[in-house]
């Protein structure tokens, strides 16, 4: 009885021993080898794991750009253009310059401009209701009002204006990580230059209906009308789907666009007030950042 047990456990130590071997050995060949620079730029990261970088977290973005051997195409939002740099020494790249970037709602149908028609009653949630109806005003393209962006905010950035029912972006907090771009269904949020002295001239509006359909259901709709393309003289604006858009690339700030618009669904921020002639008539003021770039 003795010899038996001594026997199993010697047999079990046996088969322990050479399992461990084997395992040690599989180990061996199989370790993936990790590059230390990896911790090194993930420790520079500001740790938001956002996914404003397009990847799933801070380490998997640090992982991308250590085994990518390149910062083309690469950026952190958060961290901006001071971590990139850091980034940049720790892997002996070069690190360009962007331009800051800001979350922009491009719908202005507040409750005094597109006032409510229909009563909703259902699940608080802009990705339910866009999937049931048009909004509250009928225009199938505007702001359902419902906070989906708010939600996904992860900087408080964004809040619920109580007084026209559209959400509001706080542009001292946003970082513009792109997550109220993704969680809205109507697509109404976009990434566009901050501009210099914070201005920006855009058109607030996406409603690809035509005039009069537009009109009706919003007092400030674009309406395709095109007299903000003819007035562009640097070719930043296209007509497409009944809808005027203004590329930011291209924008010089002149204004001139604004003062065409019949709706008033261009917006122009942050400008200093336009000058006036003694006989009453506004004169255009050629903004400072006028020559540059951005919007």
């Amino acid at each position: 009885m003795n010899n038996s047990i001594l026997f199993a456990v010697i047999a079990l130590s046996a088969i322990g021993a050479m399992s461990a071997i084997i395992l040690y050995f599989v180990a061996q060949k199989f370790k993936v080898i990790e590059d230390p620079r990896i911790d090194e730029v993930e420790d520079s990261l500001p740790k938001a794991n956002c996914g404003g970088c397009g990847y799933a977290g801070c380490r998997a973005f640090a992982e991308k750009i250590v085994k990518n051997g390149s910062m083309d195409s690469l950026n952190c939002p958060v961290g901006g253009n001071d971590v990139m740099a850091q980034v940049a020494q720790i892997l002996g790249l070069q690190a360009d310059e962007k331009d800051p970037m800001i979350a922009v709602l491009r719908c202005n149908g507040s409750r005094e401009n597109a006032p409510a028609k229909i009563k909703y009653d259902g699940p608080a949630t802009c990705a339910f209701a866009h999937n049931l109806y048009s909004g509250e005003s009928g225009c199938p393209f505007g702001c359902l009002g419902l906070g989906d962006c708010v939600v996904s905010c992860k900087f408080g950035a964004l809040y619920m204006d109580p007084k026209t029912g559209l959400p509001t972006v706080v542009t001292d907090k946003c970082i513009a990580c792109g997550a109220c771009v993704k969680a809205c269904p109507r697509h109404i949020f976009e990434l566009r230059f901050k501009g210099k002295k914070d201005r920006r001239i855009y058109v607030c509006c996406v409603n690809e209906e035509k005039g009069a359909p537009a009109k009706k259901n919003c007092e400030v709709a674009c309406i395709g009308c095109g007299k903000c393309v003819k007035a562009c003289a640097y070719d930043a604006i296209e007509l497409k789907n009944n809808l005027a858009y203004i590329d930011f690339e291209k924008c010089k700030l002149c204004r001139k666009c604004v003062d065409e618009c019949p709706t008033n669904a261009i917006h122009e921020l942050n400008f200093p007030p336009r000058k006036v002639k003694p006989d009453g008539v506004e004169e255009q003021v050629q903004s400072p950042s006028a020559e540059s770039s951005v919007s």
